[in-house]
C-alpha cells in the first residue's frame, strides 16, 4: 500500500490495552468499502499476558514515576508492544499495511486538557518497520472534547445493525444512534472496580460472577453509588481511574461489607446504570471481557429489558482491537475517527499521529 495514496482493501493490526490492565489484545483485520458501506474480516487475533513487572508498572507505578522514569517507560513499553507485533506476524504469517495502537491510558482528565496514552508509537514503528498510528485522543481533547470514547465510529460503520453497542471492560461504555448523530459515553466503572477486590484475594477476576452471586445487595451502599454526580451529568462524558479512586473506592471501603456483598451491590449498581440509559426491547450487542460474566449479564438483562446479543468469541474479545485497527484505516483514508457528537469537541477530527520509516 502507498501510504501517501492508500487504496482499499487495507489490512491493519490493532493493539488494545484496557484500563483494567488484563493484557494486550492484537487483532489483524482486512477492511474494504463498497458503495459507501464498510466491511471487515478478522484475519487472526490473540491476547498476550503482561509479565508481572510490566503489569504492576502499568497498574500501580506509572502515575508515580518521575518525568525521566515516565518517558523511559513510555519508550520501553512501546518497544515491548512492537516485539509482540513481530511475534504475532511470525505466528500467523500476515503482512499488515499499518499498525494502529491504543496504548494504555495513564492520565485522563479532559476538563484540564490532560491525557496520556503510554506506549510510544515511534518505538512500535522502529521495532516492526511498519507504519504505526498512535495517540488517537490528544487532538480531540485539545479541541475541547473528552477524547473518548473512540470506538463509536466503528460501532456506527461496522456494527450499525444493533440499537446499542455496549462494551464491558475496565469501564462500560455504550453507543447508539439518536437521530442523525452517534451518541456515546462511559456508563460506569466495571472490571476496574471488580478486579481490584478479587486481586486482593489472589484472583484475577470474579469468573462468571460466582462471588457476587453469593452476596446480598446493601441498599445504603447502592443508593450512595447511584447518587454519585457523574451519573446525573449529560453526555458527552467519560471516566478515568482518577474518578474511581476518588469517588468509588472510598465508598466501597467505608461500607465494611464482605467481599460477596460488596461485589453483589456493585453488580447491581452497574446494571442499574445501564438500565437508566437504555430502552426495553431494543437490541444490545455486548462485547469485552464482561460479556463472559454470566451473573452480571443476567442482572443487566433483568433490569434493562434489552434483547442482549452475545456475539462470537472473536468479536467479544477483540472488538475494541478490531475497531482500533479500523481507526488506523480511517486515519490513512483521511476520514474522521473522533465524532463531536460523541466527544463534545468543537468539530469532528482525525485523531492520531503517524510514524513511518
Amino acid at each position: 500500500m502507498n501510504i501517501q495514496n492508500p487504496s482499499l482493501p487495507i489490512r491493519c493490526i490493532g493493539l488494545m490495552s484496557g484500563t483494567s490492565v488484563d493484557g494486550l489484545d492484537v487483532c489483524c483485520a482486512t477492511f474494504d468499502c463498497k458503495d459507501g458501506k464498510w466491511s471487515f474480516r478478522i484475519d487472526c487475533a490473540r491476547g498476550y499476558d503482561y509479565p508481572a513487572p510490566l503489569k504492576k508498572a502499568l497498574g500501580q507505578d506509572v502515575q508515580k514515576m518521575s518525568a525521566l522514569e515516565f518517558v523511559t517507560f513510555h519508550s520501553a513499553y512501546g518497544q515491548w508492544l512492537g516485539e509482540r507485533v513481530n511475534e504475532f506476524i511470525e505466528e500467523f504469517g500476515v503482512k499488515p499495511d499499518i499498525i494502529a495502537s491504543h496504548g494504555s491510558t495513564v492520565f485522563h482528565e479532559p476538563q484540564k486538557k490532560v491525557m496520556y496514552q503510554i506506549g510510544d508509537g515511534a518505538a512500535i514503528a522502529a521495532v516492526t518497520k511498519i507504519p504505526t498510528v498512535s495517540d488517537f485522543r490528544r487532538l480531540d481533547i485539545m479541541l475541547g472534547g473528552q477524547g473518548a470514547p473512540l470506538v463509536p465510529v466503528g460501532d456506527n460503520l461496522l456494527f450499525g445493525q444493533y440499537d446499542y453497542c455496549l462494551n464491558i471492560g475496565g469501564f462500560s461504555n455504550i453507543s447508539f444512534r439518536q437521530g442523525d448523530k452517534r451518541i456515546a459515553f462511559d456508563i460506569s466503572p466495571v472490571n476496574y472496580v471488580i478486579n481490584r477486590f478479587t486481586r486482593a484475594i489472589g484472583l484475577e477476576m470474579d469468573r462468571d460472577g460466582v462471588i457476587a452471586s453469593k452476596g446480598q445487595v446493601n441498599r445504603l451502599l447502592l443508593d450512595k453509588l447511584d447518587a454519585l454526580d457523574y451519573y446525573s451529568r449529560p453526555w458527552p462524558k467519560s471516566l478515568g481511574r482518577e474518578w474511581v479512586e476518588l469517588n468509588v473506592f472510598p465508598l466501597l471501603d467505608a461500607a465494611g461489607l464482605s467481599l460477596e456483598d460488596t461485589l453483589r451491590t456493585y453488580y447491581e449498581h452497574c446494571a442499574r446504570q445501564l438500565a437508566k440509559v437504555t430502552v426495553p426491547g431494543k437490541s444490545l450487542l455486548v462485547t469485552g471481557g464482561g460479556a463472559y460474566n454470566k451473573f452480571l449479564i443476567e442482572r443487566m438483562r433483568a433490569l434493562s429489558g434489552c434483547d442482549i446479543v452475545i456475539p462470537e468469541p472473536a468479536i467479544i474479545e477483540y472488538k475494541e482491537a478490531l475497531i482500533f485497527a479500523f481507526l488506523g484505516v480511517l486515519y490513512m483514508m483521511g476520514q474522521p475517527s473522533c465524532l463531536k457528537s460523541v466527544t463534545g469537541a468543537e468539530r469532528d477530527n482525525i485523531g492520531g499521529m503517524l510514524f513511518k520509516i
